[in-house]
């Protein structure tokens, strides 16, 4: 439920929450203003006093961004060494299973990026920022001597992270398992690095 006390930055992150939970509990083409009001237990009329229902779907949107990059920055920059880094990009990377909130709400606002100028803005700030993760571990490990590159470290970062959304969708469909998705992201890190990845990070 929206507070009723503390300020309007408080009670707008209530309602963002209220809007992730609606969007994954009933997708992003049938959501509907009154589930998001439901959600955080307010009527219609408060729900639109801080937005309608595209800007409110674009402002969590960017929200579950931030957590998922922050949270995989801060997971790869707890380590020194590029091999440790790359190992628990990986696994920060990948979702949890098919039930992971953050992944999903991720992907359930892609498909509007096919058509909507801003959410491709958006979505390409995300792609672009998992891009210089990887490719900045990359860079590292070349230089500590742990791994011989045979293509440009942003090319082969693109690549880590297209195969990642791939394998993501098959996750959250239930069609892979998160060992199976790590298994495979580790043996393409094994494959273009020449380095094992230490069991775990």
């Amino acid at each position: 439920m929206v507070a009723r006390k503390g300020g309007k930055e408080a009670r707008r992150a209530e309602l963002g929450r209220a809007v992730e939970r609606a969007l994954v509990a009933r997708g992003l083409e049938g959501l509907r203003l009154r589930d998001v009001a439901e959600e955080a237990g307010v009527t219609s009329a408060a729900v639109l006093y801080y937005g309608d229902l595209d800007a409110l779907v674009h402002a969590a949107y960017q929200q579950a961004i931030e957590r998922y990059s922050r949270q995989r920055e801060q997971a790869a920059t707890a380590f020194d060494d590029a091999s440790r880094q790359l190992a628990a990009c990986i696994e920060q990377g990948v979702a949890s299973g098919p039930d992971d909130t953050l992944t999903r709400l991720l992907f359930e606002y892609w498909p509007r990026c096919l058509r909507d100028a801003k959410a491709a803005a958006l979505d390409s700030a995300l792609t672009e920022r998992q891009i210089a993760v990887y490719s900045g571990i990359l860079v590292l490990g070349q230089a500590q001597g742990h791994f011989t590159l045979q293509d440009p470290p942003r090319l082969l970062a693109a690549s880590f992270v297209a195969m990642e959304d791939g394998y993501q969708m098959e996750l959250l469909a239930g069609r892979r398992s998160r060992a199976e998705v790590i298994t495979a992201l580790r043996a393409y890190a094994r494959a273009v690095t020449g380095h094992d990845l230490p069991e775990h990070a």
